[in-house]
């Protein structure tokens, strides 16, 4: 029985670790082969370590071991020649695109007034333009080959609502949300469907992590995780602290897939109701 994506090429940002690797596998389990993109540096701004070369090469382990194809480049989504250089490298060995993840992003804190010029521009740099720069760096591609495409972009519910000391984070998703829909409409008659999708919180390093569970906790330090757990919780309806990476990765999968052939211009929400206007207490 055929993969829901079999014979297709995803290229996904981000890949090295989290998400992204998520992605990658999960695609893979469905028959993509992956062009597989990532900085594998930290970023100045963001309070926790970056993703490595090591972990880029995990990704590569694991989607040779599904026995399937990548092709993984080093690369910044801030920088358009990288971009378009990895493109190019994976269109060349693989032989064409038909997915696009634009899933590279960054987390870092602070009060909207108190956010320095840096940490305001290497998030906007990094979430919204490198979505952006992605996006272009494809679309030639698909529209050469002609035969239609899906692309998903990485929000987060911060996308559709606010949360307090991420006014740059939300700014960012904000605008992420608002590219998808400009796209949808531009790229529809090339029959290339955009869409975003919109996590909670994910269990993955950018949010498990001793600065974040600080910011979570009033600013106290030495946290543990399952100290974080309550208070993360708080920001779902149902009565978790986080989904699963793979919860995101098969959203993005129905994206990618036939399945959802004449979808375009959507917010993909998976956020165990955090979006919720009323929440009932846990416990």
């Amino acid at each position: 029985m055929a993969g829901r994506v079999e014979g297709k090429v995803a290229l996904i940002t981000g890949a090295a670790r989290g998400q992204g690797r998520a992605h990658a596998l999960r695609l893979a389990e469905e028959g993509a082969d992956i062009i597989a993109v990532d900085i594998c540096e930290s970023i100045e701004t963001a309070p926790y370590g970056g993703a490595t070369s090591a972990d880029l090469a995990e990704t590569v382990k694991q989607v040779e071991h599904l026995d399937r194809r990548i092709v993984a480049r080093k690369a910044d989504v801030r920088d358009t020649t990288e971009l378009e250089a990895a493109v190019a490298d994976g269109v060349s060995d693989l032989g064409r695109l038909d997915i696009v993840v634009a899933n590279a992003g960054i987390a870092s804190f602070g009060p909207a007034w108190e956010l320095s010029e840096q940490v305001w521009q290497e998030m906007i740099d990094i979430n919204l333009t490198g979505t952006w720069k992605t996006v272009r760096a494809a679309v030639p591609t698909l529209l050469t080959q002609g035969s239609g495409g899906s692309i998903i972009l990485t929000s987060s519910v911060a996308g559709l609502m606010a949360f307090p000391n991420t006014a740059h984070y939300n700014a960012a998703k904000h605008g992420v949300t608002g590219l998808m829909r400009s796209f949808a409409v531009e790229l529809a008659p090339h029959r290339i469907r955009v869409n975003s999708v919109h996590p909670t919180t994910v269990d993955t390093p950018m949010i498990n992590n001793e600065p974040v569970y600080s910011l979570f906790l009033g600013g106290r330090q030495g946290v543990t995780r399952a100290e974080a757990e309550a208070e993360f919780a708080a920001v779902n309806a149902m009565p978790i602290p986080w989904v699963e990476p793979i919860d995101i990765s098969n959203a993005v999968l129905w994206l990618a897939s036939d399945e959802a052939r004449y979808v375009t211009g959507t917010t993909q929400v998976v956020d165990a109701g955090a979006l919720a206007p009323f929440k009932i207490p846990h416990g």
